[in-house]
């Protein structure tokens, strides 16, 4: 049995709302560059028919990921993210102890990701070692160079 993958409300609504887009925007737009490309003749050496039919090609294979995605995932309720510990859609605060600076960041699945909106997933190696962590605590990161933080505080967002 495959496991479900986790995810936060606010990143189930944002894959849904990006399938809504691709199937209802850019899977029309794509139609219509496909539609104009035909409409010039030759396709063998059609470089605008190529083009469409590889944005096609990626289109269609995105929002079947997405459709995989959404049917085998589990929403994560902020209500059942504990404040004790950090877990799936916790908000964490970290001192690293090398430099003293803090920073926080938000626990995601790895589809929700995003390091520059300040959310990381639970895979990578930030994520694991502090995952199931409580203020306080100490742990070592395993990366190319480890490094050590501490847990300072734990929210939900």
């Amino acid at each position: 049995m495959v496991e479900k993958q986790k995810l936060t409300r606010a990143g189930y609504k944002k894959l849904e709302d990006e399938i809504t887009y691709l199937v209802n925007v850019v899977r029309e737009e794509v139609k219509q560059q496909l539609a104009e490309a035909r409409s010039q003749g030759d396709l063998s050496e059609n470089a605008d028919f190529d083009a469409a039919r590889n944005r096609q090609a990626e289109v269609e294979g995105r929002i079947k990921e997405i459709e995989n995605i959404l049917a085998d995932s589990e929403i994560i309720e902020e209500s059942k993210t504990s404040t004790k510990k950090v877990g799936l859609g916790s908000t964490v605060t970290i001192r690293f102890l090398d430099t003293k600076k803090e920073q926080s960041f938000m626990i995601v699945a790895t589809v929700e990701s995003n390091p520059f909106e300040g959310k990381i997933s639970n895979s990578c190696p930030l994520g694991k070692a502090v995952v199931n962590k409580m203020v306080g605590d100490v742990v070592e990161v395993k990366a190319a160079k480890n490094y050590k933080v501490e847990v300072v505080k734990i929210g939900i967002k």
